[in-house]
């Protein structure tokens, strides 16, 4: 299962809106003679590569999975009938598919079959793998990570407005590293028009994440290098409120650069916006925003995760931007409580990652 649980691992960032899996074969003497993964959503699911290299190896062996087999067609055929084709003679799986697709329904498929079958073999390891996926199908949204930059001052940009470069050169490679295993990465309209991002994971991810633009006014630059679909596409999202004006400009601009989508919500609502990249698929995006969106963002529970960068800066400054806008807190016991994962070193600055303390967290 430990090698199963690697294989599975290869995948990440590329599957969704499907989990990461991953599959070994061991024949009837003990020999382990297929592996396989599901590199890519639309490609073969681990199981099936497990079992094509395994051969005519397979029949009377045991297949070990991290997740139980599909049983239901959707952009390829039910995994649960190939491993009965093949002859298995035990499956061994990791965990239930909560997918409603599934649940329980390829496990019934298997020892209808007369297979053996063991379900719980590495459990925490295989949710943790896909915390993303058990979110998005336990909420209906991705899982959210909050990322920002900051001195140890707290500061994540001068009074005048200047953030480049808060962090040193290995800090902003992990970022890349954390964008390519996101499936949207996300922005307000203030970043595009302070910071110009061009949000992409500088080719560690093909696709390049999804990059969407979250603004109620649409007052966006024409010249941003978010436009420039040759690196990665765009999502635009606005509420009714946007002015017409500002939507007809919105239009030319997509006009010019056909890559470039845009998405009206009945709200502009951090919840709403990820009800709406579920739907496209996603199962974890990256919040890359300001403070006003960071803070709207936590308040309506759309982050899981938050990773700081903190570098070895005193930045100063009343006026000075910190990473999140108000939060209503009116007493210390209001405030609630993160967990602290273990810190990391990035050259020069230390990364602190925080999740919800486990009566606040959720629960996939």
């Amino acid at each position: 299962m430990q090698r199963a649980l690697q294989l599975a691992a290869l995948g990440a960032g590329r599957t969704s809106p499907n989990p990461l899996v991953g599959a070994v074969v061991i024949d009837a003497s003990g020999a382990l003679v297929g592996e396989g993964y599901h590199a890519r959503a639309g490609e073969p699911h681990a199981e099936v590569g497990a079992l094509a290299q395994a051969g005519e190896r397979a029949r009377g062996g045991t297949l070990v999975v991290t997740l139980e087999p599909c049983c239901h067609h959707g952009r390829t055929p039910p995994c649960s009938q190939a491993v009965i084709a093949a002859g298995i003679a035990r499956v061994v799986v990791a965990m239930a598919d909560p997918n409603p697709q599934v649940a329980g329904g390829g496990l019934a498929q298997l020892r209808a079959a007369g297979i053996d079958v063991i379900c719980g073999v590495a459990e925490a390891e295989a949710r943790a793998l896909n915390r993303p996926f058990l979110h998005r199908i336990a909420t209906g949204r991705p899982l959210g990570l909050l990322k920002w930059a900051m001195g140890i001052d707290g500061r994540t940009a001068l009074s005048n407005g200047a953030s480049q470069w808060i962090s040193g050169a290995e800090a902003r490679t992990w970022v890349h590293r954390l964008r390519a295993g996101c499936d949207a990465v996300i922005v307000g309209g203030g970043t595009v028009r302070g910071d110009d991002p061009l949000l992409t994971s500088r080719g560690q991810r093909q696709p390049e994440p999804l990059r969407v633009v979250l603004s109620r006014s649409l007052d966006l630059p024409a010249s941003a290098q978010l436009w420039d679909q040759a690196s990665a596409a765009t999502l635009v999202v606005h509420g009714p409120e946007a002015p017409r004006e500002a939507r007809q400009q919105l239009a030319a601009l997509g006009a010019a650069h056909p890559g470039l989508q845009s998405l009206e919500l009945p709200q502009c609502r951090p919840k709403l916006l990820l009800e709406a990249l579920a739907e496209r698929g996603c199962n974890q995006v990256l919040w890359e925003c300001g403070p006003e969106l960071a803070a709207a963002a936590l308040g309506e529970g759309c982050v899981q995760e938050v990773a700081a960068v903190i570098a070895p800066k005193l930045m100063g400054g009343l006026a000075a931007r910190t990473p999140l806008g108000e939060l209503g807190f009116t007493a210390m016991a209001q405030v609630p409580s993160w967990q602290t994962l273990a810190p990391e070193a990035l050259g020069d600055d230390w990364l602190w990652r925080l999740r919800p303390a486990p009566d606040a967290a959720d629960r996939p």
